[in-house]
């Protein structure tokens, strides 16, 4: 069978490279839990190196190895895979993978007890053995851990908790901020122990460094060491044990088998007066551990600022009014459609939509936008923002993990969790780094015994190798720096939905802007009307807009709210129809309407050559003409204008600087695209851009070998948002737009995206440097010590200090 005879049932094939494809399917159009489970299926073969989805358009981009998977195969699995899905199957034949019963779920959950990057290594390692999981990500530096699969979360809270470490529920911004305390408890808490360790341990280095005879000074060293290794120590052997009845290790295992090495072979010769004693090495090596875990702890706090400052937007508690009886109430116990009071200088609650009363209020901290809006009845407001000095009653229309800030806090710890291909292969290394490390300490120990060395001498190396190593850096090295610059991203009004679009931002190339909306402001106003029907120019208008109030197009906005400037009220529209990027087929008052582009006119064959001249007119002057037909015949055209972004200029000089080539695609006129894009810069017009051109256009500079973003807000941009390699969405746009893209610009700033590339530049840079320094150090390191070169409580202090380093070193993108 070859491609040529195959004929697919449940999709179409809307564009193929050799190793991309495009297909467009009805099965999972507007079906989310289809898109998931379809996205899962095809994720098992390893041949499958990415899938991105709109489920909204029911299109998938789908990127392969040909060699692995030609594609006569790809498109029988892909056929296969859809026809089970549609008929609600629970099982597809996709390389004798099994698909288990239920919906598939993302599970979130925050996780207490990981002392480094290994812990995050194990506890996934243990998740993905499940065949109910799909994939499993745990993050060190945010502390969290993502599941998706066939589970629920207490099967996860099992499995987690069977390592001895514990999970909290993270679905609310109340149970976020819950955490947050958590947080301070627990670097409050590593501090105290390192101080009472650093202590008790410092008169038992002293002693130790003197070499002392006295028998009275050796016991006073054991004395004041026991605590510090069976106290501030204890949590190192708990989780060792725990890990070596799991047959495995990590950090914490070499801490243990050095510390517990070093004391268990200080106390026999404590007691038979023979041998050299190792206590203070134990004592010192607990301290230096706890001071770096203490300032670890720290420093990733610092490092999780920005989550923190979007979660402290929410207020605890409301205002609710229940026939007119004011009621405080937790802010989870808030239900949709409850009436809130919110008083001058309060946050706004949830978000909701005014009832009554006029103010003023401050969302500076969620769109990024310094000038309070003015709310009045029917205005929409967003939780967490300031009230200014009216008084407000809104009716909740989201509550929890619905709501605006709430999925920007979601959105920015999906980005911070996430991790790059160099992530993964870190990982593999540090999966066998613990093991291998032990190895080498066992062979060091060997091999200066069989050298002639002393028993005390080999033992001390052999000690010193478990504790220089240190696989936390290595692990810390790329979650940091992502963790930080998502942060620093979210403050300068970029979210980022995924860590791999940070990464890839660096390499763009290739910038495609839309016009209307992303180029210029969006917010067009209608400043001409020519017609030729013999209706009123009224009842033009009234038609035009009954028409268009269905459509969520910038230009039809347009429409309507010249309507209402003419003090009309709309009417009923029995039909509508929408062609993306086209225009609209409608029916108001009897009446058969169409409104849209030139070249939708004329596919419906209707004759608009008198309005030809008129329209030619307003292109040349940088306005779009919208044309307008009644029953087959042209009636009007109108002149809708659209001013360029203010930052527009600067934005698109600034990425030409940086050697990337800019150029705009629209589905506007030649005339009027050419006039926008004269104004800000742009040399490059490629204008009556359909939705696939404008996927085309992408998918030919790709095809050549080159980074594209893309810049959109509509729905017309959505297929070219997610095939391009990162896709920037208008904040101001639609909700499928936003769906599609990697990044989303608040306030439609499009300045934001050189920033966005100059961050993506930065952050790649400080992985680089951490990576460097987390590999040197321990290439440098090991070998130092196992050839008897350092002192243990010196090795101990430079492990330590080694994964601080690399989170210190992230913190410099909060500088830039």
């Amino acid at each position: 069978m070859d491609i040529q005879t195959f004929t697919p049932t449940h999709y179409k094939l809307a564009h193929q490279l050799t190793r991309r494809v495009r297909i467009i399917s009805p099965v999972l159009k507007n079906d989310a839990e289809r898109g998931t489970i379809f996205e899962i299926i095809l994720k098992k073969r390893l041949e499958i190196k990415k899938v991105r989805s709109v489920i909204a358009l029911g299109c998938v981009i789908i990127e392969f190895d040909p060699v692995g998977l030609p594609k006569q195969n790809l498109f029988i699995l892909l056929d296969a895979v859809l026809g089970n899905i549609g008929q609600r199957k629970t099982e597809a034949q996709t390389a004798s993978k099994k698909v288990f019963d239920g919906k598939v779920q993302e599970i979130d959950l925050a996780v207490e007890g990981m002392s480094c990057a290994s812990c995050a290594l194990l506890i996934e390692m243990v998740l993905q053995r499940d065949p109910r999981v799909k994939q499993a990500n745990v993050n060190f530096g945010t502390s969290t851990l993502t599941v998706y699969g066939w589970l629920s979360k207490a099967d996860v809270d099992e499995k987690v908790s069977s390592l001895g470490y514990k999970t909290f529920a993270m679905d609310t911004l109340s149970q976020r901020k819950k955490l947050i305390e958590k947080e301070h408890q627990r670097i409050s808490l590593a501090k105290r122990r390192f101080v009472w360790a650093s202590m008790l341990s410092f008169p038992v280095v002293a002693v130790g460094m003197t070499m002392p005879s006295s028998r009275w000074l050796h016991w006073m060293q054991f004395v004041l060491t026991t605590p510090v290794v069976f106290w501030a120590g204890r949590s190192f052997f708990i989780k060792a044990w725990r890990l070596a009845k799991q047959g495995t290790a990590n950090m914490d295992s070499l801490i243990a088998l050095g510390v517990g090495s070093a004391y268990g072979y200080s106390l026999p010769s404590l007691l038979t007066h023979r041998g050299h004693l190792y206590f203070e090495a134990g004592a010192a090596i607990i301290s230096f551990v706890l001071l770096g875990r203490f300032l670890e702890e720290r420093a990733k706090g610092k490092a999780g600022e920005a989550i923190r400052q979007l979660v402290g937007l929410q207020p605890q508690t409301a205002t609710r009014l229940v026939d007119e009886q004011e009621t405080i109430v937790d802010i989870d116990d808030i239900v949709i459609d409850d009436v809130l009071l919110v008083r001058p200088g309060e946050k706004i609650p949830t978000d909701g939509v005014v009832i009554q009363g006029v103010s003023t209020v401050d969302e500076s901290m969620v769109t990024g936008e310094s000038i309070p809006v003015i709310k009045n009845v029917g205005n929409k407001v967003i939780g967490g923002c300031v009230n200014g000095s009216g008084v407000l009653r809104i009716r909740a229309t989201a509550v929890g993990m619905d709501t605006v800030l709430a999925g920007i806090v979601h959105m920015v710890d999906q980005a911070q969790s996430t991790k790059l291909p160099i992530q993964k292969q870190v990982d593999k290394i540090s999966a066998v780094f613990v093991p291998a490390v032990m190895l080498l300490s066992a062979a060091t120990m060997v091999g200066w015994l069989l050298a002639g060395a002393s028993f005390s001498f080999a033992f001390g190396s052999a000690i010193t190798v478990l504790l220089i190593a240190c696989p936390c850096a290595l692990g810390l090295a790329t979650p940091a720096a992502i963790m930080v610059g998502a942060g620093q991203a979210a403050r300068e009004g970029i979210y980022i939905r995924n860590g791999e679009s940070l990464e890839t931002a660096a390499k763009l190339n290739v910038i495609v802007f839309d016009k209307t909306g992303t180029i210029t402001e969006g917010k067009p106003k209608v400043t001409d009307l020519v017609k030729l029907s013999r209706l009123s120019e009224g009842k033009i208008i009234l038609l035009a807009a009954s028409a268009e109030n269905n459509s969520e197009h910038f230009l039809g906005k347009a429409i309507v709210a010249y309507s209402k400037e003419h003090g009309l009220t709309l009417q009923t529209c029995s039909h509508f129809y929408s062609a993306t990027g086209r225009g609209i087929e409608a029916e108001v008052d009897g009446k058969k309407l169409l409104l849209g582009n030139q070249d939708w006119l004329d596919e419906q064959q209707v004759a608009i050559d008198d309005l030809l001249i008129a329209a030619s007119y307003f292109s040349e002057q940088g306005k779009t003409p919208v044309f307008m037909a009644v029953n087959g015949k042209a009636a009007a055209v109108f002149g809708i204008a659209d001013k360029p972004r203010p930052q527009a200029i600067h934005a698109i000089k600034h990425l030409q600087k940086l050697g990337i080539q800019t150029l705009m695609v629209t589905g506007d006129t030649l005339k009027t695209a050419n006039y926008i894009a004269a104004n800000v810069g742009i040399n490059t017009v490629i204008a009556n851009a359909k939705p696939e051109q404008k996927l085309a256009i992408i998918q030919q500079f790709q095809a050549e070998g080159k980074k594209v973003g893309m810049i959109g807000d509509g729905i017309n941009d959505a297929p070219a948002l997610a095939a391009a390699n990162v896709g920037f969405a208008i904040g101001t746009g639609t909700d499928i737009a936003i769906e599609s893209a990697d990044m989303t610009l608040v306030q439609g700033d499009i300045g934001k995206v050189a920033s966005a590339i100059q961050l993506s530049t930065d952050t790649i840079n400080i992985i680089k440097q951490n990576l460097f320094w987390a590999f040197a150090y321990n290439v440098i390191a090991i070998p130092v010590a196992a050839f008897g070169r350092l002192n243990p409580m010196i090795a101990s202090g430079a492990m330590a200090l080694s994964s601080v380093s690399v989170i210190v070193n992230s913190l410099r993108l909060n500088k830039k």
